[in-house]
């Protein structure tokens, strides 16, 4: 008996043995790499506060700091094949714009004057598009896009519609097929989310609220930072009252109103078409993940920083991609790239 239930044991531990080798052979390539993790670049203040680069996996985990700045790096930005980073480094009293490897190495300014901020990529990987504007309170008001060349140099004024040059634009992302571009303007009043063809043509508000403005605050509701799905059907976006009419820029103490104002704070989807506007949740900085996901970012009392929230099939789930106790300066996905055939 004891001989044939050791067979009978074996026999039963092989079978179980070609049945999991055959389900791992046949399951399928989106499945075996469902779990895997990807990476980010995000700007987050060092020990002594400043503003650094690091990459890391979207758990938080194999975090590596990539720049070294004196003074400061943000607005991080990966070109679509994922061998470059754009970002904005503070220089003096300006803003200017950096271009390196994507593990940072080979840092360089692409423009070194002015006020320059939040550029993005063409989906060429050599182009840029960015805001460059003067100083003030709210910069998007006093603010023109402009295009760059990165490999050249060679840079311009992007729009070429009259009817665009005489407003200020800003926050400039190219749709991922590169004819379209989503940017900010105040050419209907308060600034709002256009599309346009990528000279400016065609120009179109493409996300409406449903109120224009606070009657309790008395301010207008403005909309700012738009963001392209990776599919290019959908336009994320904030929407709120802007912080410039809180306490700390009137210089007049009002915590009830600052308050409110905070709570206006909503990141939105509309549509490329500008149909089926919903409201994603509280909070700014929207982006969207390489499999089309949006996050976003609100400030979180216990972590002393920013907690970020990404959307998921089943709910929603924090991104730890900040310590606690940290400022920020928002962060970019690389992008998932097919394996070379």
């Amino acid at each position: 008996m004891m001989r044939i239930s050791r067979t009978l044991m074996i026999g039963l531990l092989a079978t179980t043995i070609t049945l999991l080798e055959e389900s791992v052979a046949n399951e399928s390539p989106a499945a075996a790499t469902a779990t895997e993790l990807r990476e980010l670049v995000v700007s987050y203040t060092d020990e002594k506060g400043i503003l650094q680069l690091y990459r890391m996996k979207e758990d938080g985990s194999d975090r590596r700091q990539i720049t070294r700045s004196e003074h400061g790096c943000r607005m991080p930005a990966c070109s679509s094949d994922g061998k470059k980073l754009i970002y904005v480094q503070q220089v003096d009293h300006g803003q200017s714009i950096w271009i390196s490897d994507a593990d940072g190495r080979n840092a360089r300014a692409l423009v070194a004057e002015g006020m320059n901020l939040i550029p993005s990529w063409l989906p060429d990987s050599r182009h840029i598009v960015w805001m460059k504007t003067r100083p003030g309170q709210d910069p998007t008001r006093k603010s023109e896009i402009h295009l760059m060349n990165t490999e050249s140099g060679e840079s311009r004024r992007l729009f070429s519609d009259p009817g665009l040059l005489k407003f200020s634009n800003s926050m400039p992302v190219v749709s991922p097929k590169g004819d379209m571009i989503a940017f900010v303007s105040n050419r209907s009043g308060d600034m709002r989310i256009w599309v346009s063809d990528l000279d400016g043509r065609n120009a179109r508000k493409i996300s409406p609220p449903k109120v224009e403005y606070h009657e309790a605050i008395e301010a207008p509701i403005e909309q700012k930072v738009p963001a392209w799905s990776p599919d290019g059907k959908w336009i994320a976006h904030w929407e709120g009252v802007e912080m410039v009419h809180m306490s700390k820029f009137t210089g007049l103490p009002n915590p009830q109103r600052d308050r409110l104002i905070s709570e206006t704070f909503h990141v939105w989807v509309v549509g490329s078409d500008g149909k089926n506007r919903r409201k994603v949740g509280r909070g700014d900085d929207p982006t969207w993940s390489p499999d089309g996901f949006v996050t976003r970012a609100f400030p979180d009392q216990k972590r002393g920083g920013p907690k970020v929230m990404i959307e998921t099939e089943s709910g929603e789930k924090e991104l730890p991609i900040v310590p606690g106790r940290r400022n920020w300066g928002r962060f970019t996905w690389l992008p998932v790239l097919a394996p070379p055939q």
